[in-house]
């Protein structure tokens, strides 16, 4: 079955499912980070995260505040650009498998490859953009 074939409705019913399954992951985790921030500080000082305390905000930021703008389809394109961007430096930063070895590197290549597949569907929020149900759909309409 062709989305682009049926109604406008499946379509931008398809967008809202994707928008919100994509977010799941980070709102999430960015809900922990938030809800635990002392401990994300944390983790982020031992695992040697560049400025702890600013990177942690910065994640909450990103992963929490802004999946939420997602969900709802406010600011789609660029915030989802902003967060491919954030999702490849994770990529970089958190996931350096190619420094590793054994089970460690096996976990951290999947993570890697999991952030890459997460950009993809970030990438193609950003052609779509959030469709008619969403904040962006509804001022579009006005």
């Amino acid at each position: 079955m062709s989305l682009s074939s049926g109604s406008t409705g499946s379509r931008d019913g398809a967008i809202l499912l994707a928008r919100i399954l994509l977010m799941l992951l980070f709102l999430i985790f960015g809900w922990e980070k938030l809800v635990g921030f002392s401990g994300t500080v944390a983790y982020f000082t031992q695992t040697h995260v560049p400025m702890p305390e600013i990177s942690a905000i910065i994640a909450v930021v990103m992963e929490f505040f802004v999946g939420i703008a997602i969900v709802l389809g406010l600011f789609t394109r660029p915030l989802a650009l902003l967060l491919a961007l954030y999702t490849l430096g994770t990529a970089l930063i958190g996931h350096p498998y190619w420094t590793l070895s054994g089970m460690a590197q096996l976990e951290a290549e999947i993570n890697f490859f999991k952030n890459i597949s997460i950009i993809g569907g970030l990438i193609l929020l950003i052609v779509t953009g959030a469709g008619r149900y969403s904040i962006d759909g509804r001022r579009a309409r006005r």
